[in-house]
């Protein structure tokens, strides 16, 4: 069994024993925590929480709790139902909501489940607002309401129409263009909350025919959840079968976008957002962000539309904040994740959609041959097994030392550029590993260089 608290939320395995794993116990103190927070945070407000879940197994016991627990310390929760992490976000600013909780455990298989916090913007929190609620939840630092002061509980299943139709709203997705375009759209929802919401954003957006796999929204994975290359043959094969021209696939919570290409192979997670950020240049100038292990393919386009981009420290809260003070108008992460600001600072699988079939409908050229406008970068992830005395701190230090004669970032573990290539090396907040991320002109040259420096780690350590 396993319990993680960091300062992106509370996950951890269902069952087993209190501070072990994700038992009612940690639900009730941790939303009790939140809670808390934001009563301290808002001291003469009657505040109101946004609450949503993904379709996993655990979700309605965990998603009761939850509520119960928020009621129980006098606040007012807006009950999602089956909802998407982009969906609450946006919710929490629409409702003029105090925060939002979305029970999600992402791509973790389905004996997990997180509560994932929201501030008042509709954002995750930062790292220090995070660290508090471990401290308040450690020390059982909250009261409850009494009788005349309980919250109250709302239901709004309409949330994801409305998202729909902000997204419908976007002066940059064409619905009339995609539907004179007559996509065939193959998706994969994992069987989660993504069988609601895409079907609908694609009908929306004037597509007909769809090509529905694992669309029901019963928790019931029929594969790994990860949206990644191994994980994907079964709608590769269909893409090919049945002729689509484009396959989406999402996470159980659906911030991750994974396209696939009309010949069945991968676009690339790492090219999702270039592909995006990409359409968005064209039609504004503006500054771009992405983490520190995402593709150089985003700084490239970007400069070569005559823009600035900057990279952050890994998650999504470094992402959304360097890009609030870059004023950056597309940004997100490597793993398929968009954010547009446009809509909201927080990573949205369904923009993502809309913004790639208008662009794809706008260029008139299939996706592999958009796929091959874009510089041709790979990269290879990689991780070291740390042991119980291992100095990372140290043997991190040691390789900026030994590699000072190239440029190098220290903003998130050490990252070295080796003119065309790159390696970041990062200790792991969530286990006992050093992260290695390589990229490279091709797979192999990236591997090589990952391994390089993983020997010289090894012996370092």
């Amino acid at each position: 069994m396993t319990l993680i608290k960091s300062i992106s939320g509370i996950r951890g395995t269902i069952g087993g024993i209190s501070g072990n794993s994700l038992t009612p116990i940690e639900i009730l103190k941790y939303t009790s925590a939140y809670a808390f927070q934001l009563q301290h945070k808002f001291p003469n407000e009657k505040l109101k929480v946004i609450v949503g879940r993904d379709a996993r197994i655990s979700g309605d016991m965990v998603s009761r709790l939850v509520i119960g627990t928020l009621l129980s310390m006098g606040i007012d929760v807006v009950d999602q139902g089956l909802s998407t992490t982009p969906t609450v976000e946006l919710a929490v600013t629409d409702k003029k909501a105090f925060g939002g909780i979305i029970l999600t455990a992402s791509h973790n298989p389905r004996q997990w489940n997180a509560l994932k916090l929201l501030n008042e913007n509709g954002e995750f929190l930062s790292a220090a607002e995070g660290e508090d609620i471990i401290k308040i939840a450690d020390n059982n630092a909250f009261s409850f309401a009494d009788i005349d002061s309980i919250g109250k509980c709302e239901k709004d299943y309409d949330a994801i129409k409305r998202h729909i139709e902000r997204i419908i709203d976007l002066e940059l997705v064409d619905v009339e263009a995609i539907r004179q375009a007559d996509f065939k759209v193959a998706i994969d929802t994992v069987n989660s909350t993504g069988g609601i919401a895409i079907p609908k954003l694609l009908k929306a957006l004037g597509v007909d025919d769809i090509l529905e796999l694992y669309t029901t929204p019963n928790g019931e994975f029929p594969h790994n959840p990860e949206p990644l290359p191994e994980h994907l043959s079964e709608i590769s094969s269909l893409i090919k079968k049945k002729g689509a021209d484009v396959g989406f696939v999402v996470d159980p919570d659906v911030d991750r976008l994974a396209i696939i290409m009309e010949n069945g192979e991968m676009f690339g997670e790492e090219y999702t957002l270039v592909a995006v950020a990409d359409f968005i240049l064209q039609h504004k100038k503006g500054n771009t962000v992405s983490n520190m292990s995402s593709t150089l393919a985003l700084r490239d386009i970007t400069e070569t539309a005559g823009c600035q981009y900057s990279a952050s420290a890994v998650g999504e809260v470094n992402v959304v904040d360097l890009m609030k003070k870059t004023n950056a108008i597309i940004g997100g992460e490597g793993n398929g994740g968009v954010i547009y600001p446009e809509l909201h600072y927080g990573r949205d699988a369904l923009v993502g959609i809309a913004l790639f079939l208008t662009y794809l409908a706008k260029r008139k050229i299939s996706v592999s041959d958009l796929r091959k406008t874009y510089p041709q970068y790979f990269i290879s992830k990689n991780k070291i097994q740390l042991t119980p005395n291992a100095d990372v701190d140290k043997v991190l230090k040691a390789m900026e030392i030994k590699y000072s004669s190239l440029e190098i970032s220290t903003i998130d573990g050490v990252k070295i550029y080796f003119d065309k290539e790159w390696i970041h090396l990062r200790k792991s907040n969530t286990e006992p590993i050093i992260r290695v991320y390589s990229e490279s002109s091709t797979i192999e040259k990236a591997e090589t260089l990952a391994h390089k420096i993983v020997d010289e780690i090894k012996n370092l350590m």
